[in-house]
């Protein structure tokens, strides 16, 4: 006997409680970390980075000078980790897997019309076929947030499961754009529909629209994780990004990553930051706890 997939109902509503969500995201600010776990949060939030270069302006010099800090970042603290993640738009993929050669640090390309994501699902097939055959290990796509506003949920749902199909063994990160949803309870619609059609990551933000990430956002869709890990058995990876700059706030993200969903999801296979200006700002918090003095922004390369 074949077993069927079960797919939700989308098309049933979803009511997340706001006033709920907050306090609870609130409440994980005030937890006290002592010194040694602060370090080793760090070390573990800078090894969840994807660092990202996103511009029209963007050369291949810049991709390259982006690839040398990631494998350089051990010049400034002996013993860091790597970031996660390169990440680039498609034609720069080529660029970036040649830098990093056999380091281990993942390539990533958005794809599929990023960041607006209007264009035809065949141009996105092409966009993402484009970016896995250049040698991108991930692929970052944009919903079509139009369709999903409109309530055409199986169009979403079918563009994705089309998506991750073009992506072969690339893993699949869905940018639910967050910030054009505005509810909690179409953030958690969004994050449903993503994981049942196949994505490997959800992604809060293309970094593009304001708000990006926040924690309370983030909350609801690490708690869609969790609730779909309980009824399939299947994990989720979970990915905030804009707007998570200083590591004081990284810090608050890895506390709720670890009660809402525990220690096997505290690693970069399972959770990253975009967000690159966050490197650097890690690093500073390093070389303070090291030396008990803060240096100045001017010593960390920005890309």
């Amino acid at each position: 006997m074949i077993a069927t997939k079960i797919i939700p109902d989308f098309s049933a509503p979803v009511h997340i409680d706001q006033v709920g969500i907050e306090e609870r995201a609130s409440r994980f600010t005030k937890r006290s970390i002592k010194n040694e776990s602060k370090i080793n949060g760090l070390k573990l939030a800078l090894n969840m980075i994807d660092l990202t270069t996103l511009e029209g302006k963007d050369t291949q010099g810049k991709v390259k000078q982006l690839c040398y800090k990631a494998l350089h970042l051990h010049d400034t603290y002996p013993g860091l980790p790597t970031v996660a993640a390169i990440c680039v738009y498609p034609s720069m993929v080529k660029t970036a897997k040649i830098a990093l050669r056999d380091s281990g640090v993942k390539v990533a390309s958005v794809a599929t019309a990023f960041p607006s994501g209007q264009s035809t699902r065949d141009i996105k097939i092409r966009d993402t076929k484009y970016a896995v055959q250049n040698g991108a290990d991930e692929v970052d796509m944009v919903i079509s947030r139009g369709k999903f506003l409109e309530g055409e949920y199986n169009f979403i749902f079918d563009e994705i499961a089309a998506i991750k199909e073009a992506c072969g063994e690339a893993r699949l990160k869905v940018i639910l754009e967050t910030g054009e949803l505005v509810t909690y309870d179409k953030v958690r619609k969004a994050s449903d529909i993503a994981m049942y059609a196949g994505a490997d990551f959800i992604k809060t933000s293309t970094g593009k629209i304001s708000p990006a990430a926040t924690m309370p956002v983030t909350l609801v869709m690490l708690e869609a994780i969790r609730d779909f890990y309980y009824k399939t058995g299947k994990k989720i990876a979970m990915k905030p990004a804009g707007g998570i700059s200083k590591s004081k706030l990284a810090l608050h993200y890895l506390v709720m990553l670890n009660e809402v969903l525990g220690e096997d999801w505290l690693n970069n296979e399972w959770f990253r930051f975009g967000a690159s200006s966050l490197a650097n700002d890690i690093l500073m918090q390093l070389m303070k706890q090291k030396t008990g003095v803060y240096q100045s922004a001017d010593y960390f390369s920005i890309d």
